[in-house]
């Protein structure tokens, strides 16, 4: 049975893909930072509705030290990762002259530097394999850019050109890496934008409405299975862009 690992994966598009990967019968990590309650109550649920076996653990992916724990409590329940999904990260809406040093050093910290120290302590298990499959979850934002975002978006820019420079790499080795980029989803993250700021957003998006986690998720499993498919970045936005 294999092990994924999702970062960020107590609500929104990591709980949903929580969910799809307890579906296939995967073992489920859960990592989470602040989000202890829903973590819990999502795995409770994994065991209940799926059968799997999962397993909440909390961690600061800015730290090394603090990735590594997270590394070795799934490697002492399951075994190695099988499949990671670098899916933790924070967005920050603000003009760039009003963003500070600290600010632009913590996102990208949380947004790329986390998955630099994830798939560091994943390849040995997946080299010695000589399998494994790696998914980063960007934005259309890393690839359109964004107004009063571009601190965001220019984190999500460099997930994709880690994603598409490490699929190189890592070939090889059996190792497959890709990534998606949602366009805009219904989540906690969005919720923030407002009603008629979601609206104008749907409005511009070929389909006319927000997407829904579990449709990231599908694509992400996706992602994860399809065993010729290395270094791409598939758009999942109803058409935004």
């Amino acid at each position: 049975m294999k092990t994924v690992l999702i970062t960020g994966g107590a609500k929104g598009i990591g709980g949903a893909c929580a969910e799809e990967f307890a579906a296939r019968g995967y073992n489920v990590v859960v990592g989470y930072f602040t989000s202890a309650e829903q973590a819990g109550v999502l795995t409770a649920k994994l065991k209940e509705k799926y059968g799997t076996r999962a397993l909440a653990v909390k961690a600061d992916l800015r730290s090394a030290a603090e990735t590594d724990a997270l590394f070795c409590a799934a490697e002492k329940a399951f075994g190695g990762v099988d499949v990671l999904i670098n899916n933790a990260g924070i967005s920050l809406i603000r003009t760039i002259d009003a963003t500070s040093e600290e600010e632009w050093d913590n996102l990208f910290a949380v947004n790329v530097r986390s998955a630099y120290l994830t798939v560091r302590r994943a390849l040995p298990h997946m080299i010695d394999g000589k399998s494994g499959a790696i998914v980063n979850v960007s934005s259309v934002w890393g690839i359109g850019g964004a107004s009063c975002e571009v601190a965001y978006s220019a984190s999500k820019a460099a997930l994709i050109g880690y994603t598409k420079a490490l699929a190189k790499e890592l070939g090889l080795s059996g190792i497959r890496v890709n990534c998606v980029c949602p366009g805009v989803i219904d989540t906690d993250m969005n919720r923030e934008l407002g009603e008629e700021v979601k609206k104008e957003l749907a409005d511009a998006t070929a389909l006319n409405r927000l997407g829904k986690a579990e449709e990231v998720a599908k694509a992400v499993l996706f992602l994860a299975e399809a065993t010729y498919v290395t270094g791409q970045c598939l758009t999942v936005d109803g058409g935004f862009i």
